[in-house]
């Protein structure tokens, strides 16, 4: 990895950045991709834990050890931000970690924030406000992320229904590369790199995705059609390291 994680991030040349929820699913997408994220979601849903009260760290950490190897940067999820969990994944050698306020007050995370850019100054902290996620006041969106950067946040994350006008509020008032939650229902790729957003993230989806694959296959099955699934070889080089193509 000759580019360093903070270099991907090029307003108007958006990273994207898949997220994984096991060993599997990172070492896959490492393959073809620069750099990979966790989900908390999938990991949480994994081992049959709610997700964003902070019930997962252990999960992570485990997870983070399991693919810090891979030939990719990795960024985790840490929820709301927990300072030793944040440093210890510097020391594994993650590239990056995402904090979200939960649409809570600001201050909790921003003292995160510089307690974890303090300890740990070359990790990349995405900072995350769950306003439009959450539908709380829009108007504080950008007083949030601002703050983010004051308490000395590396990249802000908005996720949710987020119009194209305030996209490009963001990127023209917020000296820091705009992360955006990709949706089906949002802009484009080629409009989301027109407004200078830096980082297209695809959360909870691939995991979401997986599991209603899952349930096509079976009905599939079920209805004596032949489905077409990665075979037993393929995932188990994963297990083993290899890199085998497409």
């Amino acid at each position: 990895m000759t580019v360093a994680f903070a270099d991907l991030h090029v307003p108007g040349h958006p990273l994207i950045l898949p997220n994984a929820w096991d060993h599997a699913s990172a070492a896959l997408l490492a393959q073809r991709y620069a750099a990979v994220g966790t989900t908390s979601l999938g990991v949480a849903a994994a081992y049959g834990l709610p997700d964003g009260v902070g019930a997962i760290d252990a999960q992570t950490l485990d997870l983070a050890r399991r693919i810090v190897h891979l030939p990719c940067h990795i960024t985790v999820d840490i929820e709301q931000g927990s300072v030793p969990l944040a440093i210890e994944l510097s020391g594994l050698g993650i590239a990056g970690i995402n904090v979200e306020d939960g649409g809570g007050t600001v201050e909790p995370l921003c003292a995160r924030i510089a307690e974890i850019k303090s300890a740990v100054p070359s990790l990349f902290v995405n900072a995350r406000t769950d306003t439009h996620w959450l539908g709380v006041d829009h108007g504080s969106t950008i007083d949030r992320l601002l703050a983010f950067v004051e308490a000395g946040a590396d990249g802000v994350f908005v996720p949710g229904p987020v119009p194209a006008a305030m996209i490009e509020t963001i990127v023209a008032e917020v000296p820091r590369p705009l992360n955006i939650l990709y949706s089906p229902e949002g802009p484009t790729m080629g409009e989301l790199a027109a407004l200078g957003v830096a980082r297209v993230s695809t959360g909870s989806a691939l995991y979401r995705a997986a599991l209603q694959a899952a349930l096509a296959l079976v009905a599939k099955i079920s209805d004596s059609q032949a489905p077409e699934v990665l075979d037993y070889a393929r995932i188990q080089s994963l297990a083993e390291g290899e890199n085998m193509a497409e």
